[in-house]
């Protein structure tokens, strides 16, 4: 599937798309439902179908120094919106330029005249443009005039109320990954290239993959049932993981750090992706080295039995 960047030419087999148009950086259920219907549109009408985002999200341009948020990274974006039968994904990279743009440039620039596209698919509260003065009903009149149709999609209901990326941050930084995987449609997952660490955990017979966490959104900090695949050769492998400060060592540094079960290769360099299963325990100092290990031996025990049951 192709990469598209906004500030580049379209592919010209690529004018006349249908667009979903949001951020869609966890594609949850709600996410789902708005680029199904682009997809579904533009299979009946044998025209492109293209999932658009942002990055980095307006939220994270206007306000720099809040916590990271990220759900997934644009590459994953890629796949899931693949998976999904996607023809691409456009990036829009927002900048001072995007974030000057008023609505009406946006529909009539940027949409119509640089994309050329037929139709576009919003959720009912989309706003896009300078100051969010664009809304879905500018979107429709002013898409109307240069011929250029406008969908929107309503929420995604559970138990009353809408599926939203707030909904699955909330539950991952409340040590609930089985329910923001239900809003996902699949586990959250972290994906880094594997590090040098100090090595620790060799020498307590419990080797782990270090990753960075960079800017992904922190999940509860503790240990988890998780389970490992190597991008480059799509093995999977069964673990569990610390993530936090390590407050067992000096001096504390936030790491993801899987011990996967039964396994002695080598991933130094490589990149894996770390889904989150099952929360264990939260983070906690321990006496001695051997109360540690021994609490080890328990988490990774328990681990094997949660990943060896079957998926609800």
């Amino acid at each position: 599937m192709r990469f598209l960047d906004h500030r580049e030419p379209l592919p010209e087999p690529l004018r006349g798309a249908i667009v979903a148009l949001g951020n869609f950086d966890g594609f949850h259920l709600g996410h789902q439902a708005v680029a199904g219907e682009a997809i579904a549109w533009a299979r009946a009408e044998g025209r492109p179908a293209i999932v658009a985002t942002f990055d980095p999200h307006p939220v994270r341009f206007f306000r720099p120094e809040i916590a990271p948020f990220r759900l997934t990274t644009l590459e994953q974006r890629q796949e899931l919106y693949l998976a999904a039968g996607a023809t691409a994904m456009l990036v829009f990279h927002f900048d001072a330029a995007l974030a000057g743009t008023t609505a009406e440039q946006f529909v009539r620039g940027i949409l119509g005249e640089h994309l050329g596209a037929a139709g576009v698919v919003t959720g009912e509260d989309f706003t896009f443009g300078k100051g969010r003065g664009g809304s879905v009903s500018v979107l429709r009149e002013i898409g109307a005039e240069i011929g250029m149709a406008t969908r929107t999609v309503g929420p995604v209901m559970d138990a009353g109320v809408p599926v939203s990326s707030s909904r699955v941050r909330d539950a991952l930084r409340a040590g609930d990954p089985q329910e923001a995987a239900r809003l996902l449609t699949r586990p959250f997952a972290i994906r880094g290239v594997v590090e040098h660490g100090d090595k620790r955990g060799r020498t307590i017979g419990y080797p782990t993959a270090n990753l960075a966490i960079e800017n992904y959104l922190r999940p509860r900090y503790g240990i988890y049932a998780v389970t490992g695949r190597v991008l480059a050769s799509g093995e999977v492998l069964q673990g569990a993981a610390n993530i936090g400060v390590r407050p067992q060592f000096s001096p504390p540094k936030e790491l993801l750090e899987p011990h996967f079960f039964d396994f002695a290769g080598d991933l130094y360099g490589q990149e894996i992706e770390i889904a989150f299963h099952h929360f264990l325990r939260p983070e906690a100092k321990f006496d001695s080295l051997e109360a540690l290990i021994a609490q080890m031996d328990k988490d990774c025990a328990e681990a094997r039995r949660l990943l060896s049951a079957p998926e609800p």
